[in-house]
């Protein structure tokens, strides 16, 4: 498999901008934040002035990767957070501290349960609020329905991924079949709320998800008594894009991912250190070029 240097491209979407640190947390802006600004594709593709902010961007990122000739390509990531999960409700409840020491390694607390966390009532509306705001942005002004539809395989992005896309109308070739993707996850390992489902336990409850053939059937990768570091998830996301940029042949793309991944993806790509607030959905245009 190839591998990649990669950079986020800044200057295109208001929320490259934003921000850094747990002081804000990004939301989905209207039109997705895009920038109305100029592309040196302009003149021949709209010389009348008369294309929409995102036809011009999408045919700006079509001519730079063919002109970049499989050296160089661009692809745009819509990344979504998942909405709040049982988990995030619980840590509110407690403290960082003492989640971190002690509640985040139970499967609960009796009265609720966040092993491979599920929505609360309140992520479900955030998801539903997504699947409206792509109901109307399909319609007007016509932001492009990503391509592709990945997925981490815990158990509130699943759901957050359904209830946001399930039943909107899109163009034929950009049907609705998510993938579920191990390297999508949060970090691995003594958080239960971070343990995965069973392969066969997803493929019951999910059935018009695809799970990539590498996907196990028990999770190998969660340990009870390891938290993977930030290297490591890095080098996870890292590994994830490389996978991406080598094998997936469309452009705009859904992530549906967690804080803790979403913040790694900023630290591998170059983004600024903006946290994003759950059930929000912000773009992220990667550019990859090839390492010799």
């Amino acid at each position: 498999m190839k591998t990649f240097a990669y950079k986020a491209v800044s200057g295109l979407f208001l929320h490259d901008k934003d921000i850094t640190g747990p002081s804000f947390r990004a939301t989905t802006r209207p039109g997705l934040g895009l920038v109305n600004r100029t592309y040196e594709t302009d003149a021949i593709f709209d010389p009348e002035g008369k294309k929409t902010q995102w036809e011009r961007l999408v045919h700006h990122l079509d001519h730079q990767n063919e002109q970049g000739r499989g050296k160089v390509s661009y692809k745009l990531f819509f990344v979504i957070r998942h909405g709040e999960g049982f988990h995030n409700v619980k840590e509110a409840e407690v403290g960082r501290d003492a989640w971190d020491s002690h509640w985040s390694k139970l499967d609960g607390d009796g009265r609720k349960t966040w092993s491979d966390a599920r929505l609360t009532e309140k992520g479900m509306q955030q998801a539903l609020a997504l699947h409206s705001f792509w109901k109307h942005s399909l319609e007007d002004p016509g932001i492009p329905a990503p391509q592709r539809y990945y997925t981490s395989p815990l158990a509130r992005c699943l759901d957050t991924t359904r209830i946001a896309y399930s039943g909107l109308t899109v163009p034929r070739d950009r049907p609705f079949k998510p993938i579920v993707k191990e390297n999508l996850r949060e970090r691995f390992g003594e958080h239960t709320c971070d343990r995965r489902s069973t392969r066969s336990w997803i493929a019951t409850n999910y059935p018009e998800y695809k799970i990539e053939r590498s996907f196990t059937e028990a999770d190998e990768q969660w340990e009870a008594d390891h938290r993977e570091t930030e290297g490591e998830i890095a080098y996870r996301v890292k590994t994830l894009l490389d996978d991406i940029f080598s094998n997936e042949d469309k452009t705009i793309i859904s992530l549906t991912a967690h804080s803790g991944f979403i913040r790694a993806l900023y630290n591998v790509t170059g983004h600024r250190d903006v946290w994003v607030a759950a059930g929000a959905m912000v773009p992220v245009l990667i550019k990859a070029e090839v390492n010799e």
